[in-house]
């Protein structure tokens, strides 16, 4: 066994290990825990108080959409300062990529700010 497939068979031994421990906890749970449901178990519970009201959403969706596109915008930088680093060894094929990569989210910026996602409410 070559060094390559001794560390491939390492990360093999533990996606084993991984995926096993999880089965069998999944499983023992399954069979140990008491399972006696109820109505008032399945009820929502908040600080001993029972819901007089319907629960109204906090955030409107707009909030979330932002929150969709600061993730995205965040991967970007994320997927750019690596690429700096090696700029020099990437030569014109990676900066083609990078220039088409920040052409698909420049689209994407320009499109939610069509639809009106970017302004606040």
């Amino acid at each position: 066994m070559g060094t390559d497939a001794g560390n491939w068979a390492v990360v093999g031994l533990m996606t084993v290990a991984a995926f096993s421990m999880g089965m069998t906890l999944l499983i023992l749970n399954w069979v140990v825990a008491p399972s006696k449901p109820s109505p008032a178990k399945a009820a929502p519970y908040e600080s001993g108080v029972p819901d007089v009201v319907a629960v109204k959403p906090r955030y409107t969706p707009r909030f979330y959409v932002v929150a969709m596109l600061f993730v995205i915008f965040d991967i970007e930088a994320i997927f750019i300062y690596p690429w700096a680093v090696i700029f020099d060894d990437l030569g014109l094929y990676g900066f083609t990529e990078m220039v088409s990569f920040i052409g698909l989210l420049f689209v994407g910026y320009v499109y939610a700010w069509k639809k009106g996602a970017l302004e606040w409410v």
